[in-house]
């Protein structure tokens, strides 16, 4: 075995893992990979550190909520991979971020970009009482219209300016990998190829330029994405006096004078174009006051009230349906997927806790397939889903673990990966 500079530690590579595998220990890939995840980790440390290390194939497929899209599943040893520079970055990326980029960063999110407009229309409309406005923009198929090269030049100079650590070149290099990548190129199709025909060849990786567009799927595409959108967050968030906000490719910005408003679009839509080749969707695109309501990221702001948008109610009945569904064609679907329903469901209801939703949560909680309440139960005023707890993955690791622990021979203990220590 030859020898080769430490600059990632496996101590490293375990901690990605272990994020990884938080939401996705019983897919295919996981479990496969979970079998043998010790020298599976162990080999990855060894490809990354010796810069050896190739990205795997991807699954892709078609989800039509909340609109039809296309998504790449990267292979779990790529998503510890991904995991692994999300690690690294993140910390940098959060000090160059402007306060009101909500998407995929912590203790932010939809609650709290819908909570920003809400007070930046108050701040702007001076305690709800003048008159101002709000333009609701949207950039038009933002992830597939992202240009690779430009993307990776600016990630470059970015962190060679700001990362210290021994192991830039390591991060650089896998960045470079991660961005530069074409999974459209070598993946697994799942979704039956018709479900193709309804989406627009500008929204496909297939369809579109090897230079263009990032994976919707990767957690690194999010991250990413929401950096080549930075210089035109701080633009933005300076002409408007912080009164703007971004949640993905949906933006908003609050001002007094309608007029002066429409006379920036222009200007708005050339910096997309020039600066990062984006375009602004013609659609999708309304200034009007505050009275009559903005749609922004499942809510309505409407004059001093918050509501919950009608497409998050129904896209909230027709979750559980499909769930109801899957349990009544399968006996043992509810115990092998409690706490994944139950997650389904509090993402829902903590979302609508923040609104006078009563009627709507106990609505769909009478929705429930009687089936469901076998392994999970509503508590209080319909405000949270909770799973019983033999039915909890905690209980059951335990439950294996004592099993395992039961038949192993005395003078064996474990360490912090799972490994035996031999005494």
């Amino acid at each position: 075995m030859e020898d080769f500079i430490e600059y990632i530690p496996l101590e490293d590579i375990f901690e990605a893992y272990y994020d990884c595998r938080k939401k996705k220990r019983k897919t295919s890939n996981a479990i496969k990979f979970e079998s043998d995840y010790e020298s599976e980790l162990v080999k990855l440390w060894r490809e990354i550190n010796t810069q050896t290390y190739h990205i795997g194939k991807s699954i892709v497929f078609i989800v039509t909520r909340p609109v039809r899209r296309e998504v790449f599943a990267a292979d779990f040893r790529d998503r510890i991979v991904q995991h692994l520079v999300v690690r690294r970055l993140e910390p940098l990326f959060e000090e160059y971020f402007i306060q009101d980029n909500y998407n995929c960063r912590k203790n932010k999110g939809v609650l709290y970009g819908v909570q920003r407009l809400y007070e930046h229309v108050g701040q702007c409309s001076h305690g709800f009482k003048e008159s101002c406005y709000i333009a609701k923009c949207d950039v038009q198929a933002f992830f597939m219209s992202i240009h690779k090269p430009t993307l990776w030049k600016m990630l470059q100079a970015f962190i060679t300016d700001n990362y210290k650590g021994d192991d830039l070149h390591i991060i650089l290099w896998l960045t470079e990998m991660i961005v530069m990548h074409n999974p459209e190129r070598n993946c697994i199709i799942k979704s039956p190829k018709w479900m193709w025909k309804g989406l627009p060849k500008h929204k496909s990786l297939f369809t579109s330029s090897k230079h263009y567009g990032l994976a919707i799927g990767n957690i690194t595409s999010q991250m990413f994405a929401n950096f080549y959108m930075t210089e035109f967050d701080k633009w933005m968030y300076e002409r408007y006096n912080g009164y703007y906000g971004r949640y993905v490719d949906d933006f908003n910005f609050e001002g007094l004078d309608k007029d002066a408003m429409w006379h920036d679009i222009p200007e708005i839509r050339m910096f997309l174009k020039e600066k990062l080749g984006l375009n602004l969707h013609p659609k999708k695109l309304y200034i009007q006051h505050y009275r009559k309501g903005c749609k922004f990221i499942g809510s309505v702001v409407k004059g001093e009230l918050l509501y919950v948008s009608n497409r998050t109610v129904a896209n909230f009945i027709d979750t559980v349906r499909k769930y109801n569904g899957l349990a009544e064609t399968n006996p043992d679907y509810t115990k092998e997927n409690a706490e994944h329903f139950v997650s389904s469901l509090n993402s829902y209801f903590g979302l609508l806790g923040h609104y006078k939703s009563y009627a709507i949560r106990r609505k769909v909680a009478n929705m429930i397939s009687s089936k469901w309440f076998e392994v999970m139960f509503i508590s209080g005023s319909f405000e949270k889903a909770v799973c019983k707890i033999p039915y909890t993955s905690h209980y059951i690791l335990k439950k294996r673990s004592y099993e395992k622990t039961a038949f192993m021979p005395e003078e064996y203990d474990t360490n912090k990966y799972g490994l035996i220590n031999y005494k």
